[in-house]
């Protein structure tokens, strides 16, 4: 018989990819005013994977990373994604969003991005949401699967993922003491 246990608490980092920097302006104190103070910001990063947005945000799309300062509990990914996902359509002019909101969870054991998308390889984890494995951690590096997002495939975000884990990896260790 497995005993339930409560996981570790994961970090927080939204995912956001915009064209226009200043239209994140009103989003960000929204956002930490509902899940804390950003400890980091990460970009811009190039986003040349696709062009799948450019219709809806236009082109010269980049991604920022936002990495929440407070440590969450996993099951808090789905009330987070339902909160980007209002934001979205709050700043949203005519149908078309101005910025896409990605929340993911890093643990030590890999990444999880929330989506409203059902496939295959995604768990249902309440009111509409899925959490999508994207990457796992293995022999030293986060690795993308066989479904895993080219953008988050890419070897330069993998770097950063893996920088951004060896910094939540010691601030377990400080919260554990």
């Amino acid at each position: 018989m497995s005993v339930p246990r409560i996981p570790e608490p994961a970090r927080l980092i939204v995912s956001i990819l915009a064209v226009d920097e200043a239209r994140l302006d009103p989003v960000r104190p929204k956002l930490t005013e509902q899940l804390g103070p950003l400890e980091e910001e990460i970009g811009p990063l190039p986003f040349d994977f696709t062009s799948y947005y450019d219709k809806e945000m236009g082109t010269g799309i980049k991604r920022r990373l936002w990495v929440f300062s407070n440590l969450v509990d996993a099951a808090d990914l789905v009330e987070i994604k339902l909160f980007s996902n209002e934001l979205e359509q709050q700043y949203s002019e005519d149908g078309c969003r101005a910025f896409n909101l990605d929340p993911g969870l890093m643990t030590l054991g890999n990444f999880v991005l929330a989506t409203g998308k059902n496939n295959a390889h995604r768990i249902y984890l309440g009111k509409g949401i899925f959490g999508d494995l994207t990457l796992i951690y293995r022999s030293g590096t986060y690795r993308p699967l066989e479904w895993t997002y080219p953008d988050y495939a890419d070897t330069r975000l993998i770097d950063i993922l893996n920088a951004l884990r060896e910094k939540y990896k010691c601030k377990l260790t400080r919260e554990a003491t």
